[in-house]
């Protein structure tokens, strides 16, 4: 299992916790709880992991 660390601020105008991972493009998102933000973060994460892994049989 990979960890990644990520930085989370309130915005003050929604009051939504925001948050991205440095040097990881496109891991970025929002939750109103810490717990809904992390839970975001990971399917975020998952999902540009997926995108990356190369087609099998490519060359």
């Amino acid at each position: 299992m990979q960890t990644y660390t990520a930085v989370v601020e309130r915005c003050l105008d929604t009051g939504l916790y925001v948050g991205y991972v440095p040097g990881f493009p496109g891991a970025h998102s929002q939750g109103e709880t810490l717990e809904e933000l992390n839970g975001n973060l990971k399917e975020v994460i998952a999902t540009l992991l997926e995108d990356r892994e190369p087609a099998a049989g490519g060359a």
